[in-house]
């Protein structure tokens, strides 16, 4: 079952990013957009959550509706000098739940404290913003995206800043999410080893080459495939059941 799909798409503001493309995100599934800074990832997201007008093409809904989605944009850090808790920011994923200018219910705000502690920061809830440092905030948004009861969790370069323990720390926490709440993720970086052994599908992304190619990511992750992506000669192993990805 799909859940949204671009079909003969043009993206782009004003100016096309890239050829015309066919895209769907299906039910159950972790699909990677995977391509270099500037490549045209963040567009194709917005394009894909209907934030960002076609130039051409068009988006289908084939549930007839449009699915409920969460959504943690790239480099989406508040302003620290607003007082803001926690609890406040992540209150806002009930926004559309609660209904326009009304205030939120006492099972808006447990659904809030319920996503802070599922994703391992409950005891933060009271705890102003400016007090996290980047990987909670990072973890806050995740609740913020969680506490709107997603059928979609999309995530923008959500691993951009950090280590790779960290990195795998939260992949490994986006993947529990996903199955204990049976979600379909999408999930744009630049970062192989994100998408390795992570993603179901992987849609490759290039603005400079004009590039789009879509299909399961045992097919897209491939050493020449990504070697002509990023320029640089990539490795691809099995090593104890996992896809590692080497960037030489």
């Amino acid at each position: 079952m799909e859940l949204v799909r671009l079909e003969h798409a043009v993206i782009g503001y004003r100016q096309p990013l890239l050829p015309p493309l066919d895209l769907a995100v299906r039910a159950g599934t972790t699909l990677g957009v995977l391509g270099p800074n500037g490549a045209g990832k963040t567009a194709l997201l917005k394009s894909l959550l209907g934030l960002l007008p076609l130039i051409a093409g068009r988006r289908v809904l084939p549930l007839s509706r449009a699915p409920r989605i969460g959504y943690v944009p790239q480099r989406d850090r508040l302003d620290m000098s607003w007082p803001f808790t926690v609890l406040d920011v992540v209150l806002m994923g009930r926004a559309r739940l609660a209904g326009p200018g009304r205030p939120y219910s006492a099972m808006d705000r447990k659904a809030a404290r319920d996503a802070l502690g599922e994703i391992g920061i409950g005891d933060l809830a009271d705890r102003p913003l400016y007090a996290l440092s980047g990987g909670q905030h990072q973890k806050v948004l995740i609740a913020r995206a969680l506490a709107a009861e997603p059928e979609l969790l999309v995530l923008d370069e959500p691993t951009s800043a950090m280590d790779p323990a960290a990195e795998r720390i939260l992949l490994e926490l986006v993947q529990r999410l996903k199955q204990a709440h049976n979600l379909s993720v999408v999930l744009a970086t630049h970062q192989l080893t994100a998408v390795a052994g992570f993603a179901t599908e992987v849609a490759v992304v290039d603005r400079e080459r004009q590039l789009f190619e879509v299909g399961p990511a045992a097919e897209m992750i491939d050493p020449q495939r990504l070697g002509r992506l990023y320029g640089r000669e990539v490795r691809v192993a099995q090593l104890d059941g996992h896809t590692a990805v080497v960037v030489k």
